[in-house]
């Protein structure tokens, strides 16, 4: 069979594609990218820090997959990214709590801040004020 014989499928770009749905893929990226950080920490935390930390480690991972999943389609109107802005936000503050403060059962004593951890956080954040402005939108679907 050759490539003259194929049948000539049109090719139709749908160009410029909705701002929404580029938040839409942003917020589900960082979603995503964050429960793969969060899935790759399960082990050396539950070393170091034993069965409490893995847990939450494992439970963030868990959590932030759901998130990821669920705001990829538009059809979950608003609650997906209100669900996704939450979760991207709990996971943010903790850990700044975990470098200032620490958490209590978790973790007693602060850690220094790392890069993975720090460009993480800052891509949670970005993800989580994209998630708030797809709730805000005016053009709801």
């Amino acid at each position: 069979m050759s490539l003259s014989s194929l049948p000539r499928v049109p090719v139709v770009a749908s160009w410029p594609v909705p701002a929404q749905a580029v938040v839409r893929y942003f917020v589900t990226a960082v979603c995503a990218g964050s429960a793969g950080v969060h899935a790759a920490l399960v082990g050396p935390h539950l070393a170091e820090g034993g069965p409490p930390l893995g847990a939450a480690f494992a439970a963030a991972a868990a959590g932030l997959a759901a998130a990821a999943l669920a705001v990829r389609q538009p059809r979950h109107d608003w609650w997906a990214p209100a669900a996704a802005a939450a979760v991207l936000c709990v996971i943010a503050v903790a850990y700044l709590l975990s470098r200032s403060i620490g958490i209590p059962l978790l973790i007693n004593e602060t850690e220094q801040l790392d890069p993975l951890g720090a460009g993480t956080t800052v891509a949670e954040l970005a993800g989580a004020i994209c998630s708030v402005a797809l709730i805000s939108r005016k053009d709801k679907i």
